[in-house]
């Protein structure tokens, strides 16, 4: 029990810094006015949810028996003690496991702020996380790992295609559509260098999010890491060879984003599926999600980060490719009767399918009434005048750089 504990700690520290590098990765792609707007989004995220998670969040997700969503049995960890083992599989202390899942949760809605960056009020955006957490989060984790409807349908989701990326990128489809379009749609980012920067500690934490989903360390683990690196590092190069052939130069912030895709993409299946099936998963992310990038533009939606394009599309692709690829001799959490379809399992495929696709339109219906809601509390869009100021002066009274910087 020491060895897996010593281990999802370290993975726990992984996945926090994965909010700071998102932070990073975002604060780096927005204009010069907006830095800390976007960045100030994921950080109070840590603050906000762990206080949410602490009340009622974790015992909503994994404790009770219903099929939507849990309890509050487990309400400001209530009955959880220091000696208490996560009666998942046994080998952690529930309180680690609290804390791993915690890092889920506080990651999930900042993804969602590259899609409206330098649009969105701060104070209707706190509200924004509260709510999208209850109402979208929260059921999610409960219904596909906390054992509700979707797990005991049969549905497979090892580090949150479903949960996390296809929710997140489909509520930022909504939240783009409700908010309209930037003054400026032609900002252009302000530091390259950030946005490495970002990425590197994005790809560096989501071996945490996905060996780390297994929760202990055993060959899945290990098997996990390896799939997370093929699956993201293939998608990379699939990127970098489309967008070069398309404008005729090797673009570095193409390159980062097909990394984060493909990221994004083999996470539902890491710890399910072979290594080649990882290598397959990325190339098809990485041209899946260019080309998925390409239609939002076409259509005039402007999700300024492509949070849409890459998380959205990429957890979706990952879950079906999920209902393709999974195997039992990877994974005994693999029936053999559900497998994927190659190997004879139609109806997980349809299961998964059917799945994605319904918590896809349910983060993005919830997320645009939402917003419809909140608008009456406060306003969510910030004035003409704020816009074309930046909301780093005109909201937080602060800058990134200095006069002359950058």
């Amino acid at each position: 029990m020491e060895g897996n504990t010593g281990f999802m700690l370290l993975a726990t520290s992984l996945v926090m810094l994965m909010t700071p590098g998102l932070a990073f990765f975002y604060g780096g792609l927005a204009s010069k006015r907006n830095i800390l707007g976007i960045m100030i989004q994921s950080f109070v995220s840590m603050g906000l949810t762990t206080v949410l998670w602490f009340a009622f969040g974790y015992s909503l997700c994994f404790s009770g028996t219903g099929p939507f969503i849990g309890n509050l049995d487990k309400a400001f960890l209530h009955g959880v003690t220091l000696n208490s083992i996560f009666a998942g599989n046994g080998k952690i202390p529930e309180f680690l496991f609290f804390a791993y899942q915690m890092m889920f949760a506080i990651i999930t809605p900042a993804l969602i702020t590259g899609a409206f960056v330098n649009r969105v009020t701060f104070k209707s955006y706190l509200i924004f996380l509260v709510l999208w957490q209850i109402l979208v989060y929260y059921p999610f984790a409960h219904m596909v790992w906390g054992g509700g409807l979707l797990a005991q349908w049969g549905i497979l989701d090892f580090a949150g295609g479903i949960v996390v990326h296809a929710t997140a990128g489909f509520a930022a489809l909504a939240s783009v559509i409700y908010v309209g379009g930037r003054k400026n749609k032609d900002a252009t980012p302000n530091s390259i260098p950030l946005v490495a920067i970002g990425t590197g500690l994005l790809w560096f934490g989501w071996y945490g999010f996905n060996a780390g989903s297994e929760l202990a360390v055993d060959n899945i683990t290990v098997q996990s890491f390896i799939n997370t690196d093929v699956a993201a590092s293939f998608a990379t190069i699939t990127w970098l060879i489309i967008e070069w052939s398309h404008v005729r130069k090797p673009k570095f912030i193409g390159l980062l984003t097909g990394a984060v895709a493909g990221l994004a993409t083999i996470t539902p299946a890491a710890g399910f599926v072979p290594v080649w099936a990882a290598a397959l998963i990325g190339i098809a992310s990485g041209f899946v999600c260019y080309y998925a990038v390409a239609l939002k533009n076409k259509m005039g939606w402007d999700d300024a980060l492509d949070v849409w394009g890459v998380h959205g599309v990429g957890g979706v692709l990952g879950t079906i490719l999920l209902g393709v690829f999974a195997s039992s001799s990877i994974n005994a959490m693999v029936p053999q009767s559900m497998q994927g379809l190659i190997y004879g399992g139609s109806s997980f495929f349809i299961k998964q399918v059917v799945a994605v696709v319904g918590a896809s339109a349910y983060a993005f219906i919830f997320t645009y009434i939402m917003l419809i809601l909140i608008n009456y509390i406060t306003p969510v869009k910030v004035s003409e005048a704020t816009e074309l100021t930046g909301l780093d002066e005109a909201l937080h009274g602060e800058r990134a750089y200095d006069d002359g910087s950058l």
